[in-house]
């Protein structure tokens, strides 16, 4: 995979460590003792775990690993919704607030243990009253607002699957994970807000199941009460009126499938990874309480939505089974002006705070203005996810937004994984452009094609050895694709990221496998060149490729975002590569570099590599039902 020639990783200049408060608020101490351990014994560690937990009866087994296919939890009946509500309600927190919700209008909602689970409880008695039963599958397609946690956490109560698909995806989109899922119900709404208009839905999704006879119910959310609904459409406030009983949870197996949901594959249609109920419950639970610090009187906001795994696992799940208050936002991250997320924060004290990169590198184009006019002194611990964050970025966002007292969560996960892999915990230390340090009973480390580890500080495939209870148990209708995954370096779990392990053990990530670079016979990880064009002040956001080159293999061409009120020049060009010739050396300079006003991105914050790659070359694009705009 990676020959000697390579690229000197990015190094790391400076190193942070940790503050004393969080060294006091940690839920565990000493890491490497407890790691060291956890390998030694991983089913002693999340034995003890899930005992933190209800179940209705316990497990035989921790876990059953006949590879590639696990089970956690053998046995073990529980109910994941009874977790995140009855069991809070049991612990005394009927009138905590579960949920804020904040749309860009500034409107908000708030709604209590005891009001969430009245609601969960009546709308999944409205489900089975439609004949939804345990096993069926269910779609939403919802704005990020309660409603959405509401309708998942009800399929959850009574056994349906859930399949949610984000609200920005077109009708093609939509209706294809729909064909996949064949589910007995779709549940939307009218619209969704974004940017002041109203964005609709309701369309959308009656045009998405038309001549599908398997879909029974379309369930709609009438926003503003003024929608004729179709016939053997149900409007989803007057189900719940109409069912005053609190269904009972059912009894679900650990293994019984809990969600769906679909993952853009490069070609093909999208992959319908499947999450079940007992190991994906314990293991969002645990790193939600300890990868952020979260203290009982946490206000907590996850900047994602429910239609990405991040929102399943750290907007909705994690955050309630743990009794958090989880604060939900409906809207862009600048509109109407760029301190909309900040004025949030001051308002509402956040305590933990959890975005994307992409959003930190938007920000820094608009300058520290906006963040400077609010109180941010709430903020306790920052978290980041959905790609690597540069240290440029890492460093504005531990000096800007946290005021250089917050530690950053580096996070490394993936819809298939359903809970954070590899990060830096709050009272660990902290190295800009390191995810950081491996989750317990996770053994990581970095190959070549063959399964060799490769030294430090060289440039390798990211592999698991072992599975951990939140992983997926397969993909929807079609094993092979998941054996795939196992498959790509025998004896491994490969989520094909190029990734480089120092000398301590800190895990960096560089990028997808099928986005490295290939310059006259050096391999370069594309979030290295990128890292690098984003050093250069003026310049807010890059992607690049590697173009064909008779000569050097490839050459490099790179897509940059300038900063507000910055004009692109022969200059500018020039200081720009000078800046990644200073960073990187000659090898990385970009041979192209073209202004665009901004990248293409999946909805979760990725940057879309392989369209700019498809666009330049004239190739075939492949599934797009991911793209942000």
């Amino acid at each position: 995979m990676v020959e000697d020639k390579d690229l000197n990783l990015l190094k790391v200049e400076k190193v942070y460590e940790p503050k004393e408060e969080c060294k006091k608020t940690a839920h565990f101490q000493d890491y490497e003792t407890l790691y060291k351990s956890s390998l030694q014994n991983r089913e002693a560690f999340w034995d003890k775990i899930a005992k933190e937990l209800c179940w209705f009866k316990p497990w035989e087994k921790v876990l059953e690993w006949n590879y590639p296919y696990a089970k956690w939890f053998v046995g073990g009946k529980t109910n994941i919704c009874y977790n995140c509500l009855d069991r809070n309600l049991e612990r005394g927190l009927r009138n905590k607030v579960a949920i804020i919700y904040v749309n860009e209008d500034e409107e908000e909602k708030k709604l209590t243990y005891g009001e969430l689970n009245e609601l969960v409880g009546r709308f999944a008695s409205a489900l089975k009253s439609l004949g939804i039963k345990k096993g069926d599958r269910v779609v939403l397609y919802m704005p990020n607002t309660p409603e959405a946690a509401i309708a998942m956490l009800a399929c959850a109560r009574i056994g349906a699957i859930h399949s949610v698909v984000f609200a920005g995806f077109s009708t093609e989109a939509l209706r294809m994970r729909i064909e996949d899922a064949k589910p007995k119900a779709v549940i939307t709404a009218t619209y969704t807000k974004r940017r002041g208009k109203k964005i609709d839905l309701l369309s959308t999704a009656r045009e998405a199941i038309k001549g599908l006879d398997y879909v029974e119910h379309l369930i709609v959310w009438d926003r503003d009460k003024n929608q004729t609904l179709r016939e053997g459409e149900k409007e989803f406030y007057n189900l719940i009126k109409e069912n005053k009983e609190i269904s009972p949870a059912e009894e679900m197996d650990a293994e019984d499938p809990l969600f769906i949901l679909y993952t853009s594959g490069t070609t093909g249609k999208p992959k319908g990874v499947l999450h079940t109920t007992g190991g994906y419950m314990v293991g969002t639970y645990i790193t939600t309480k300890w990868d952020f610090n979260l203290q009982d009187d946490d206000i907590y906001w996850c900047t994602a939505d429910v239609g990405w795994i991040t929102g399943h696992s750290y907007i909705v799940y994690g955050p309630l089974l743990n009794g958090a208050t989880t604060l939900m936002y409906e809207g862009a991250p600048n509109y109407p002006d760029p301190g909309i997320w900040w004025r949030i924060v001051e308002k509402y004290r956040v305590n933990i705070f959890y975005t994307a990169p992409t959003a930190i590198r938007l920000f820094m184009r608009y300058g520290e203005e906006y963040p400077k006019k609010y109180d941010l002194s709430s903020l306790r611990v920052l978290g980041s996810v959905g790609e690597p964050i540069n240290p440029e970025a890492w460093e504005w966002y531990y000096r800007v937004i946290g005021g250089q007292k917050c530690p950053i969560v580096d996070t490394w996960w993936q819809t298939e994984t359903g809970m954070h892999l590899i990060l830096t915990w709050p009272h660990m230390k902290a190295k800009p452009g390191y995810a950081g340090k491996p989750f317990f009973t996770v053994e990581v480390d970095v190959v070549d094609k063959n399964g060799n580890p490769v030294p430090p500080n060289h440039v390798g495939y990211l592999v698991i050895k072992n599975p951990w209870p939140a992983m997926l148990r397969t993909v929807w209708g079609n094993p092979e694709r998941y054996e795939k995954y196992w498959n790509i370096i025998p004896g491994y779990y490969c989520p094909e990221d190029l990734a480089s392990k120092d000398e301590e053990g800190y895990i960096m990530i560089l990028g997808r496998a099928d986005d490295v670079l290939n310059v006259a016979g050096h391999r370069i990880g594309t979030a290295e060149v990128e890292s690098a064009l984003v050093a250069h002040p003026d310049v807010a956001e890059a992607a690049v490729i590697g173009k064909p080159d008779e000569i050097k293999g490839q050459r490099i061409k790179a897509f940059v975002v300038l900063r507000v009120g910055v004009q692109p020049s022969q200059e500018l060009t020039e200081s720009i590569k000078q800046t990644v010739r200073k960073t990187l050396g000659p090898i990385a300079v970009p041979d192209e570099i073209e202004y665009v006003e901004k990248l293409p991105k999946t909805r979760s914050g990725k940057i879309m590599r392989r369209l700019l790659r498809a666009k330049e070359l004239g190739l075939q694009v492949g599934d797009l039902s991911t793209l942000e705009d």
